[in-house]
């Protein structure tokens, strides 16, 4: 089960549910793969609502990696999400959003 208070949030993947987090070195390894000038850039990106799908699947692969997951972008090509893109588009929106997330704002 996802912790919210830890930044933790849940998706399921290919019938499994699994939870994503975005750890510093996951955010580090986002903003270097994502080519952004800094993790705020990516947020506001968001916020736009001017993201790409590779914004949503670089942010789940972090995820899963921040959560534990041995995973790599083409590991996701071709899997199943539950929802689709947008429920994918969520999960990745609210990553972003727990990860900067101030103590007591859940």
């Amino acid at each position: 089960m996802a912790n919210p208070w830890t930044g933790e949030v849940a998706l399921t993947i290919d019938g499994e549910r699994r939870v994503l987090k975005l750890t510093l070195g996951a955010l580090a390894e986002l903003e270097q793969e994502l080519g952004a000038g800094s993790l705020v850039e990516l947020v506001q990106r968001f916020e736009g609502g001017t993201y790409s799908s590779g914004d949503v699947l670089a942010l789940i692969v972090a995820g899963l990696r921040g959560g534990g997951e041995d995973v790599t972008r083409a590991d996701l090509l071709s899997a199943e999400i539950e929802g689709g893109p947008m429920a994918g588009a969520r999960v990745a929106a609210e990553l972003l959003a727990r990860a900067f997330m101030v103590a007591g704002q859940a």
